[in-house]
């Protein structure tokens, strides 16, 4: 089956045309500044070898669709002959609430649901519909499916997605534990029960990234995830907090004389590694600058050996915080399943951070946990699976890279198919 994968944005329209029996992305691109002056699409075909970029309008969503398929269709750049090659259309929505446990077919009562959740991801959920209702009006005739981020941890129980506040506020307000990153951590937890191979399979998936998130995966269904009601919980991210004392909001409010939207965007885009090391959000600048070489590019960038020095040890703080919260979530995680089988790193930095393992894998002897260092120091920007736990190692230690593009187009089949 070829399925049109979509994720839409408030101007954008990222694409990818996969081909689910071999697996194989035969065009991708992604449409951006759509509604705005300067619209234009970025395009390659399969392979990358041809590629395109060029300016077009785009008014609105449906135009930005219509532009897709026919760079899908064109001669020298495309990658099928007709429209009618589209099977089917798959489309990324962050926010399900507690209404859907899986994927579903589109129609105007699960459109209007995600509506009813914008008020969970109101940067999102909205251009999600536009979305859906660019490909209805280019493809009518095409079967369209929503892949929820929140849908696979729908599985955790009441006690693991219930906060301890009033149940008024709880059963009325829709406050409650979510989770996102759900597509990511469902295709790496299955790519990890074929390896196991085993009834009542534990893991901890790890997706690490400039938002990260963990889960706890029992029998290929989510016990528990670390973020919460919003992205923001959790461990420390490239720019947000994670989880902290909820009573510093309100001092630093007070503190700093700072409005509900200033510490909105404070917590959410100044804090993290960037805020700990009060020099960069990324890892590659945090990694560099504990072994003392900085980025000349960044204004923050420090010109004095003693700014050298602060930022060196900032840099090594923020980079043991996410370390040491990582194994406290395996731990914790390995206490709710009553085991553990296995450890996934996967996203930007499981995948791409040897230091970062190395830091949550060291000191973990309780749980049998034992790397190959030297394989996992050389482990970075592979497409394929690599197991970096030793012969002797109890658990299995796994970097698994993520596709949430073909987890996505994998349950569009399932769904049209009606598997």
């Amino acid at each position: 089956m070829k399925v049109l994968v979509v994720n839409a944005g408030s101007s954008s329209l990222k694409y990818q045309l996969l081909n689910t029996e071999t697996k194989e992305i035969l065009g991708k691109g992604i449409c951006e500044r759509i509604g705005m002056e300067g619209s234009l699409i970025d395009h390659k075909q399969g392979d990358g070898v041809k590629k395109i970029k060029k300016e077009i309008p785009m008014k609105d969503h449906s135009v930005a669709t219509e532009i897709v398929v026919q760079m899908l269709m064109d001669k020298e750049y495309g990658c099928i002959s007709s429209m009618d090659e589209i099977d089917a259309i798959g489309h990324r929505v962050v926010h399900g609430g507690s209404y859907f446990f899986d994927s579903c077919l589109v129609n105007d009562d699960v459109i209007n649901i995600i509506d009813k959740c914008s008020e969970f991801a109101p940067l999102h959920n909205p251009a999600h519909i536009m979305g859906i209702n660019g490909c209805s009006k280019v493809m009518p005739n095409v079967p369209q499916v929503v892949v929820f981020d929140t849908a696979f941890h729908q599985t955790m129980a009441p006690a693991a997605y219930t906060y301890a506040l009033p149940m008024s506020m709880i059963e009325n307000d829709g406050i409650r534990r979510y989770g996102m990153h759900g597509t990511s951590h469902k295709f790496v937890s299955q790519e990890m029960n074929k390896i196991l191979n085993k009834a009542d399979s534990k893991i901890v998936t790890c997706h690490i990234g400039n938002g990260s998130s963990i889960s706890a995966v029992r029998d290929g269904k989510c016990v528990d995830t670390s973020m919460g009601f919003t992205p923001l919980a959790g461990v420390e991210m490239g720019t947000r907090c994670g989880s902290i004392d909820p009573a510093i909001v309100p001092y630093i409010m007070k503190k700093h004389n700072i409005s509900v939207d200033e510490i909105s965007d404070f917590l959410n885009k100044k804090c993290g590694f960037l805020g700990v090391s009060e020099y960069s959000s990324d890892s590659r600048d945090i990694e560099a600058a504990i072994l003392g070489n900085f980025n000349p590019d960044l204004k923050t960038c420090p010109t004095t050996d003693e700014g050298k020095a602060r930022v060196s040890k900032n840099a090594k703080l923020a980079a043991e915080i996410l370390a040491y919260q990582v194994k406290q979530y395996i731990g914790s995680y390995a206490a709710a399943m009553n085991g553990l089988d296995a450890i996934v790193f996967t996203a930007g930095m499981g995948e791409n951070n040897p230091e970062l393992r190395e830091r949550v894998c060291r000191d973990m002897e309780y749980y049998g946990i034992e790397i190959d260092y030297e394989l996992n120091a050389k482990t970075l920007r592979q497409p394929n699976t690599v197991e970096l736990s030793t012969p002797n190692s109890k658990v299995k230690v796994y970097v698994l890279p993520t596709n949430e593009e073909l987890m996505i187009a994998m349950d569009t089949e399932r769904v049209v198919s009606g598997k």
